[in-house]
């Protein structure tokens, strides 16, 4: 781990090589798991206003759970999160004629109707952010369905941070992921 302003980082990120295969894993992250996608208390509110120029690219069954539950849902542990369609699919997941797995958000971002590509937790992905009251940890996470993935990256030689940059920057800003290229560089030597 090492520090980069307010953030503590795992050097898995800059060690680990990733690179989503979507051909491989048809977009499991979307539909497999647990919970929603992890979403940030500024986050709620883009949803709800995106909402009626996304809907058209959503399946009726998305609509239907957005409807019911909202635009996100609060967890019992005040964890902020995307619904889920039968306790499996996100419900802004749409899918292709290949079967896998899409955004609708990212869809509408991509034909231009709406500003925001998707909540940062999807775009950061492998990272997971965890806020503290006095700094932010930066993890990488190993799921099996990503083991494509990480082939792929070793194939590509792309590391995790260089995977997620356009992210990182959008989380964290441009000066502090030069800080990351440079504590990479060093690390490399």
């Amino acid at each position: 781990m090492f520090q980069l302003g307010k953030t503590i980082v795992s050097e898995e990120i800059i060690e680990k090589d990733f690179v989503c295969n979507l051909s491989a894993c048809k977009g499991a992250c979307c539909i497999d798991g647990d919970a929603g996608a992890p979403l940030e208390k500024d986050e709620v509110a883009i949803l709800e206003n995106i909402y009626p120029k996304v809907k058209p690219f959503l399946r009726q069954e998305g609509i239907e759970v957005i409807e019911s539950q909202g635009a996100y849902i609060t967890t019992e542990d005040g964890d902020l999160e995307t619904p889920l369609i039968n306790d499996a699919d996100c419900a802004y997941v749409v899918f292709d004629e290949n079967n896998v797995a899409l955004c609708a958000i990212e869809e509408a971002y991509n034909q231009g109707e709406v500003p925001w590509k998707k909540p940062v937790s999807c775009h950061l992905y492998p990272i997971r952010v965890q806020d503290y009251s006095e700094f932010s940890a930066i993890n990488y996470h190993k799921w099996q369905i990503c083991d494509d993935a990480c082939v792929l990256g070793k194939e590509l030689q792309i590391p995790v941070y260089k995977f997620v940059k356009e992210a990182l920057i959008r989380k964290f800003g441009e000066d502090w992921y030069m800080e990351l290229e440079k504590v990479a560089r060093d690390m490399k030597k």
